[in-house]
């Protein structure tokens, strides 16, 4: 509201009114006054047209008694009234409008008002303010309350600090901002933590919803008929020629699809228990479980998240790249399944696709290839122990997982009240049918167990069979179908009128140039069960038996990397006592006296000098590390077991047990001059577009007994001299235009209580492993453990007795028409055995030769050695005992360790 009850008009006193109405003050001049009472006040000036008045013109004031200004607007906007605080004055009363305080009717001139003269008006007022004069209070322009009597009272800062409506003034700090009251600090830091809440609400829950809406009506949930038409491809094999050798489709029995229903409630309940126990509450996946699978990431534990829907989700896509995209599709996949199958037709897919190994995909298939039954017929035990092999498919055949999944599936049954805990105490482990015993396979030319062997390389290498089927594999091998037709022409001629019907056989053969298996034999591929009906034979080839003393030459390499030669001397005599036990060889024929050189010690076999250098100079550990060395593979990476807490490693037996494979490839180590390459099967893996996977330059190729490759090659070398002689005295040859080492070995059969005296010098296992510059081939003639072998005349058989004629047989076949070729001379390390001879003398028309000294009651060898035109003769020692017979007895062992402990620690692996 305006206030202008004091106010003059131009060039009137600002005091003239007031002191109108109660005189001057003291000392005060009244000064000129105009007529009437009161002086006029400044005209009341209504709302200013728009626009700038100054350009378009000034409102035009009154003259005369118009009583008001001409203003388009009857009446100024007023302010609305306003509570006063007690103690302050109340301001003049306002007069109505278009009329001034004092003024009588509108018309008439006010009293004390000069009128000016006729005609004329008053003077325009100034553009500015009124000059201070020294009558206003305290002489700063403002009236006796502090305000200025021009303002118009929306500013007057007199009153400002009373008003309701307007805030004090703000306090600032330091640094120019406001200070905050502790009620604003904790106003403003809640509103601060609500924004931050609904912006991590938005980020992590409303975007992610919407994004999992959008991807779940994108996605599509895969069925069963099509995973299958997508594994349904065909594995190719090739040859090392490139060759087509086979080709291996998925047999009927191996995926056969249940309908909903069909799969009974106790297997069931076993695959919820381990595999996802909320399978029947959850809407695809569960959250505690997502939580406690990235707990386990964090904290390095074990266990994920996925539910079953999942788990079927990700199988049927063959996608397990660990990304977030494949997750998260996978989610909102299985949580489409949930929302469109029933969760038996959920559970019925995950258990027809679901791998079990064995080749078996599928329940169906898993039962018959575990149990030979149908899935309805399965006890909650045998469920138990499927639903465990879920997570490790490729591990079925090790029995400690199997029943450490078992054991645990069980519990877990009986935690879900799926399964009682008397029953549960009444389980039994179950004992699964052996391996493939009612496999039915396409394979081609190929044998199964090659088959089977080229599959378990690849799996260790992340490729299992499902894997290979649904990328379509070509697998090119390293078979040589030379070799191989020659490995199975001689391993089924090796056994004809053979009358042991414990009689089995395996061979091997490796490249030694690239470490590739060129042929693979483990024994036929069918056999009689006991009811007289076929099914697949073992494979003989990969399992492990004592060698016998076809361990020598590792024996010897350990000795030369200690820096001892073949001129080294022993006590080769026969029943020596060694470490407390009684050690003997074969008879007289494998005996070389008190003073018996190491290469003298190899060509018989002489077990009494082999096991005093293990046992008191190279000790069993080195011995083991040389086998390893030259490629025997031992757990994890293999079959082979290095025994080393005794000595028995030096003959072979004991717990030492090598597989034909790793000894065909130990062996062509030294055929290859000291330089290991790992053995396999494949060469190279391609899908079916030929994209390649992996070729073999990933094999492990290395100097093998020395990181010095020329001193790997001088240990190679001497092993290879001592191994030359063994084939003539093992009356073997070896194939025409080439030359050949090799040694036999043999492991003697453990008598039982009530055996036939005879049995007391039978044997169970039997071997010959040589090799020329091109090829080593392993040969395994035994039976399936500890049982007393023999001929066709019922006599003991021995490593050269079948073994031998085998591994010849084959070498003839396999390099028949190949070039020629020889070994590679090097020096001898430490003492030469050509510093050990003795000149004895001879009738001048004799020529002369060397011998050995020789005790008395052993008289010298008068047997012959054929040697090469073309290749120089060395002097070597005369082999003491009598001659030997033609079929060499040399290598009888017991179950000690092929050394004729007389004193056994026991029977070894079988």
């Amino acid at each position: 509201m305006n206030d202008d009850r004091n106010r003059s008009w131009p060039g009137q006193e600002p005091d003239a009114p007031r002191r109108a109405q109660s005189g001057p003050g003291p000392g005060e001049d009244a000064g000129p006054a105009w007529p009437g009472e009161e002086a006029p006040r400044r005209p009341q000036r209504g709302t200013p047209p728009r626009g700038n008045p100054r350009g378009g013109g000034s409102p035009e004031w009154p003259s005369g008694d118009e009583g008001g200004p001409q203003w388009p607007a009857d009446e100024a906007p007023r302010r609305p009234q306003r509570t006063r605080q007690q103690g302050v004055p109340q301001r003049r009363p306002v007069p109505p409008p278009g009329q001034r305080p004092g003024q009588a009717a509108p018309g008439s001139p006010p009293q004390g008002f000069r009128q000016p003269p006729p005609g004329r008006r008053p003077p325009a007022p100034p553009p500015e303010r009124e000059p201070d004069l020294i009558t206003h209070h305290a002489h700063n322009g403002t009236d006796d309350i502090g305000r200025d009597p021009y303002d118009d009272g929306y500013d007057d800062a007199g009153f400002n600090e009373f008003a309701d409506d307007v805030e004090p003034q703000e306090e600032l700090d330091e640094n120019g901002k406001k200070v905050l009251t502790p009620a604003q600090r904790k106003k403003r830091r809640w509103k601060i933590i609500r924004r931050v809440a609904y912006a991590f609400v938005g980020l992590f829950f409303v975007v992610p919803a919407i994004a999992f809406v959008i991807t779940y009506f994108l996605v599509d949930v895969p069925t069963p008929e099509s995973i299958k038409s997508l594994q349904n491809q065909a594995i190719t094999y090739y040859d090392v020629n490139n060759q087509v050798m086979g080709k291996e489709t998925p047999p009927s029995g191996d995926r056969q699809l249940l309908k909903p229903g069909e799969v009974p409630e106790v297997v069931k309940h076993a695959v919820y228990s381990a595999e996802d126990a909320t399978f029947e509450t959850n809407s695809g996946f569960d959250v505690t479980g997502i939580l406690r699978a990235v707990y386990n990431q964090v904290t390095g534990g074990q266990g994920g998240g996925s539910t079953i829907s999942q788990q079927y989700i990700k199988k049927a896509t063959e996608n397990d790249a660990p990304t977030l995209t494949r997750k998260w599709t996978e989610l909102a996949k299985s949580f489409k399944m949930n929302n469109q199958q029933s969760k038996e037709e959920i559970i019925t897919s995950y258990l027809n696709i679901v791998f079990f190994g064995r080749s078996a995909n599928g329940i169906q298939a898993a039962s018959k290839a575990y149990f030979n039954k149908d899935v309805k017929d399965l006890s909650a035990s045998e469920a138990a122990l499927l639903a465990g092999l879920i997570q490790g498919p490729s591990r079925s055949e090790n029995q400690k997982y199997a029943q450490q999944r078992w054991t645990y599936v069980m519990d877990q049954m009986v935690a879900n009240k799926w399964l009682r805990p008397d029953e549960r105490a009444a389980a039994q482990f179950p004992t699964p049918i052996p391996k493939n015993a009612n496999k039915e396979q396409n394979s081609g030319k190929m044998t199964y167990q090659l088959q089977q062997r080229i599959k378990d390389e690849l799996a260790t290498k992340g490729y299992d069979e499902n894997k290979l089927f649904s990328t379509g594999a070509k697998i090119y091998t390293t078979i040589d179908p030379a070799a191989q037709d020659a490995a199975e022409q001689a391993s089924q001629e090796g056994m004809k009128g053979q009358t042991d019907e414990n009689l089995l056989n395996a061979l091997v053969a490796v490249n030694p140039k690239t470490g590739g298996v060129i042929a693979y034999y483990g024994g036929p591929e069918l056999v009689k069960d006991a009811n007289g009906k076929d099914q697949i034979g073992q494979d003989r080839a990969n399992q492990a038996r004592n060698p016998g003393s076809a361990m020598k030459p590792f024996d010897l390499t350990a000795f030369l990397k200690m820096g001892k030669g073949l001129g080294e001397v022993f006590d080769g005599s026969n029943n020596r006592q060694l470490g407390g036990r009684t050690v003997r060889n074969a008879g007289d024929s494998a005996s070389c006296g008190k003073e018996c050189t190491v290469a003298t010690a190899m060509e018989i076999s002489a077990n009494t000098v082999f096991y005093d250098m293990v046992l008191n100079v190279t000790k069993p550990s080195r011995v083991a590390e040389a086998a390893k060395q030259a490629g025997v593979k031992v757990a994890p990476d293999g079959k082979s077991v290095l025994y080393t807490d005794d000595a028995n490693i030096s003959l072979g037996g004991g717990g030492t047990a090598i597989t034909p494979e790793d000894m065909a490839a130990g062996y062509a180590s030294f055929a290859n001059g000291g330089v290991y390459h790992e053995q396999h099967f494949v060469s190279k893996l391609t899908n079916a577009q030929d994209e390649v996977e992996f070729d073999e330059n990933n094999v492990t190729t290395k100097p093998a007994f020395d990181n010095d490759s020329s001193k790997s090659q001088q240990i190679a070398g001497n092993v290879t001299e001592a191994l030359v002689p063994v084939i003539d005295h093992s009356k073997l040859k070896c194939p025409t235009g080439h030359e050949c080492a090799g040694k036999t070995g043999t492991q003697q059969y453990t008598a039982k209580d009530g055996d036939p005296k005879a049995y007391g010098e039978r044997n169970s296992q039997t071997w010959m492993v040589g090799y020329t510059p091109s090829v080593s081939a392993a040969v395994w003639v035994g039976g399936d453990g500890n049982k007393p072998l023999h001929d066709p005349k019922n006599k003991p058989i021995f490593g050269a007795t079948v073994a031998g004629p085998t591994w010849q047989n084959f070498m003839n076949l396999y390099l028949k028409g190949k070039p020629a070729e020889k070994f590679d001379k090097v020096a001898a390390i430490g003492k030469d055995v050509n510093d050990v001879t003795t000149t004895a003398t001879k009738p001048p028309d004799t020529p002369t030769t060397t011998t050995t000294p020789t005790t008395s009651d052993t008289p010298p060898s008068t047997e012959s050695t054929e040697t090469s035109t073309d290749t120089p003769s060395r002097s070597r020692t005369s082999r003491p005992g009598p001659t030997p017979p033609i079929i060499n007895p040399g290598e009888g062992n017991t179950s000690g360790g092929g050394g004729g402990l007389i004193s056994r620690p026991g029977p070894g692996p079988g």
